[in-house]
């Protein structure tokens, strides 16, 4: 066991390894691809939050704002998990797989992803084709004449919104987000506690 919890009573370890085990279960086979790095991993210790917060304050801020989840690699995660249940995770896909397009530097990368991404997600029959209307996907198509970082953010604005407005408020009502969110609140609400941002080893 570790150093760090080796201290803790029995009830506390108790605790996280259910708090660890319901997530778990939330992201039970959550995968992930697009080149979204770690996107789709659960990490106890998010070293790379801006705030530094712990586990617990990360899921309670994921009702905050549909941005806030975003910007949160275990939210991202878990939302992910939630919209394969609904079978509509292409819109996050298409979305992450922007955010990455615009850290490409090189202009003969920026096209040659351009496309990939506009067959995958965009383009009638794609494989994951996103629900936008037909002048979006026609300007769309025109943007890859010369591909540039900006190219698809029309669509992935328009992929924002529809999931802000639609799939978000559903998986905040999910029964697997809400039993999530009481478990956080109830290890905040226990000082003594330990934090479930700490790894659990045994």
């Amino acid at each position: 066991m570790c150093r760090t919890l080796s201290a803790f009573p029995i009830t506390c370890l108790e605790r996280a390894k259910e708090f660890k085990t319901r997530l778990g279960i939330f992201l039970h086979k959550s995968d992930l691809g697009y080149e979204t790095g770690n996107a789709g991993k659960f990490e106890w210790n998010n070293k790379q939050s801006k705030e530094s917060r712990s586990f617990s304050e990360d899921v309670l801020g994921w009702k905050e704002s549909f941005d806030l989840l975003l910007s949160s690699k275990n939210g991202v995660a878990a939302f992910h998990a939630f919209l394969k249940t609904e079978f509509s995770e292409e819109n996050l896909e298409f979305w992450l797989a922007c955010e990455e397009f615009k850290k490409i530097r090189s202009a003969a990368k920026l096209a040659s992803r351009a496309h990939r991404i506009f067959e995958e997600f965009i383009c009638s029959e794609a494989p994951k084709e996103v629900n936008i209307d037909h002048e979006t996907r026609e300007l769309t198509r025109m943007n890859l004449q010369t591909a540039t970082a900006t190219c698809f953010d029309v669509a992935q604005g328009k992929t924002h919104t529809l999931m802000e407005k639609d799939s978000y408020p559903r998986f905040l009502k999910s029964p697997a987000y809400q039993d999530l969110a009481a478990q956080a609140s109830s290890t905040n609400a226990s000082p003594s506690s330990c934090s479930p941002a700490e790894p659990l080893h045994t």
